[in-house]
């Protein structure tokens, strides 16, 4: 039987070294908005501009179309574009299975993983900046939906943020929306720990439905410019009139 030599132990864990790190910076850029919605890549282009071989950019790729993050048509790749129907689903999804878990916590979680999910919240008070607000609502939502108990609760959860995140930063995008994602956290745990179930799920469905309807109101408002900038926007949605807006009241803008 021929053993596996350290030199062949090495080759074959270059490429997967190599398929982590650039799925990693390829996820990143398209998150943030460094590659524009809607806009097309190719694979030749991510080999010169990440420095790899083929065989990681196609496994990359094909780990972010698993995550509706692009899209492959034939022999091209485009990075999904906003899409406006899929925020209003996402948001009905989460309509559903978020207060569903919180009704799940209050008679699941215990003492300790309460207070594990409380200290994660009080550590990203006050967040500087708006990765750091994405990611205090990402680590707050992932715990409180794990305190259920239910894993596909959990990973639905944990799918529908992932598919988000390159919207969520309008709503965290001042540290006066950052404050009022916090204190709207902070009361849903309260509910939770407090053994009412009613309070938690309601006070989560609101939130939920609050920050949706803030996002589109705000991609309404901008969505011209956001046009202008190369960000393509879909969706029925996509068509809405901007005065049904202008009295909205965006959060996110304050400033």
């Amino acid at each position: 039987m021929t053993g596996t030599t350290t030199d062949d132990a090495t080759t074959d864990a270059a490429p997967v070294s190599q398929t982590s790190q650039l799925y990693d910076n390829l996820r990143e850029a398209i998150l943030t908005l460094d590659i524009a919605p809607g806009e097309r890549i190719s694979e030749r282009g991510l080999e010169s501009r990440f420095h790899a071989s083929r065989t990681p950019v196609r496994a990359a790729l094909s780990r972010l179309e698993r995550e509706g993050l692009i899209l492959h048509e034939g022999r091209s790749w485009t990075v999904t574009p906003i899409d406006l129907d899929e925020i209003a689903s996402l948001a009905e999804l989460r309509g559903v299975l978020e207060p569903a878990a919180a009704r799940l916590a209050v008679g699941r979680a215990s003492v300790e993983q309460l207070d594990e999910v409380r200290a994660h919240l009080d550590d990203l008070r006050g967040a500087p900046d708006r990765e750091a607000g994405i990611r205090m609502g990402s680590t707050f939502h992932l715990d409180l939906a794990a305190l259920g108990g239910n894993r596909f609760i959990t990973d639905t959860v944990a799918d529908a943020l992932t598919r988000l995140e390159r919207t969520r930063w309008i709503e965290v995008r001042t540290a006066e929306a950052r404050d009022a994602a916090w204190a709207e956290h902070s009361a849903i745990l309260d509910a939770v720990r407090d053994g009412d179930a009613d309070r938690a799920a309601d006070l989560l469905a609101a939130h939920v439905a609050g920050t949706n309807d803030r996002l589109l109101s705000w991609i309404a408002q901008e969505r011209r410019r956001l046009r202008g900038a190369g960000v393509t926007i879909v969706g029925s949605a996509a068509v809405l009139d901007e005065t049904e807006y202008q009295h909205a009241d965006v959060q996110a803008d304050a400033s």
